[in-house]
This record gives C-alpha cells, sequence and structure tokens, in this order.
C-alpha cells in the first residue's frame, strides 16, 4: 500500500533500462513495481516510462490493452516521468517518425526523434538542471545521451529544466516539465545519481 512519504510509482515494462528505474524510483525513497496490465496502472500514484524504441513501444502498449487506459490517466493527472523514448511517448507532436506511431499527448511539446543519434551521436556532458542543481552546493548533473530525442519547441506552460550547454548540441532543450508531467532526453537511471527521481518523487508525493 502506498504512503504519502512513499508513493507507489510503476515503470512502465515493455523495452529499457526496467531494473534500473526501479532501483532509482526506491532509493529516492518510493516503493515501486513494474505496470503490464491495466489492473496494476490503476494502483499506482505515478508511472515512469523508460528509454527503448518509441514506435515499438506504442505498438505494445496497443497490444497489452494500455494505450488507452494509459493515456486516460495521463489526462486525468497521473504523474509521469519519461526518459528518452518516454519523452517522445508523452509529447504531443513527433518528427522523424512513423506515419503509425502513437503518442499519449501528456506533454505540449515538439520533439525531434533520434536527433542525436544522428547528428552528434551518443554522447555524456554535464549541465545545470533547474529545481536541482540550482540548489545551494549542488553540483552540475552527468547526463548520458543515447539516440536521444531532443525538444525542438515548447508550449508556454512548459517549463524548461536544462539545455545542453556546449558542442554541437548547445542550447538544444533537454529537459521540460508540466504540471505533473516530467521528460528528459537523458538516462539518469544509468549514472547513479538519484536526483532526477528524486525530483519525480517529491513531484508525485505533492500531487497525492
Amino acid at each position: 500500500m502506498s504512503t504519502i512519504d512513499a508513493p507507489l510509482i510503476g515503470v512502465l515494462a515493455l523495452q529499457g533500462d526496467v531494473r534500473e528505474h526501479l532501483a532509482a524510483l526506491t532509493e529516492a525513497g518510493a516503493q515501486a513495481c513494474t505496470v503490464r496490465r491495466p489492473s496494476e496502472l490503476t494502483q499506482v500514484d505515478g508511472i515512469v516510462i523508460p528509454g527503448g524504441e518509441s514506435t515499438t513501444m506504442s505498438k505494445l502498449l496497443g497490444v497489452l490493452d494500455l494505450f488507452d487506459p494509459l493515456r486516460e490517466r495521463l489526462a486525468a493527472g497521473l504523474p509521469a516521468y519519461g526518459s528518452c523514448a518516454g519523452m517522445i511517448m508523452l509529447a504531443s507532436t513527433i518528427l522523424d517518425t512513423r506515419p503509425d506511431a502513437r503518442h499519449l499527448d501528456a506533454l505540449d511539446i515538439t520533439v525531434r526523434r533520434n536527433a542525436f543519434g544522428r547528428q552528434v551521436e551518443s554522447f555524456e556532458t554535464d549541465l545545470e538542471f533547474a529545481g536541482i542543481t540550482d540548489r545551494s552546493g549542488a553540483t552540475p548533473m552527468r547526463a548520458v545521451f543515447i539516440r536521444a530525442p531532443w525538444v525542438e519547441s515548447i508550449a508556454p506552460e512548459v517549463e524548461v529544466l536544462a539545455r545542453v550547454p556546449d558542442g554541437p548540441a548547445q542550447g538544444r532543450i533537454v529537459a521540460v516539465r508540466q504540471g505533473s508531467v516530467l521528460a528528459t532526453s537523458f538516462h539518469p537511471e544509468v549514472t547513479g545519481d538519484r536526483r532526477v527521481h528524486g525530483y519525480f518523487v517529491d513531484m508525485v508525493r505533492t500531487r497525492r
């Protein structure tokens, strides 16, 4: 049973770093579980959508009868965090994707799929993250980008949390928040830095 201090957060277990996200959420103070069925989705206080291949993920959501229930819960205010392909799935507009790909319309942003993979390859960098690294004594965040998207444009309601600081992709938006929905282009679950997951767990606590 979830509590205010330890909300139950599900990780969509279709592709990607499911175990890593489960571990990161647990270390950040949440209870964590996998979600593959509509009945499991109804129990959670928040949801994480990991990386993977976004068009395949959208198909699997349909096969498992999860697409519409997830979209409905997001529209009703379920807190969500998407990393890499998860950002793509949460977006309202996707560039460079297949015509049959579906998305969840939880973030009013336009993302370019595989932007880093095609243009500057996978890479790592240190970046500043609003609400995390701007706290007293905080250090920059190490971000790992693997064939990642970036955000081309945002609606006025969307807050930019992080941009690439330098290099060929300097200034590109790589972390955003809109209400109870958070997304990053990069993979914080693989670095051992739990601050993004802690930020999301706090979002879920506040929402509850």
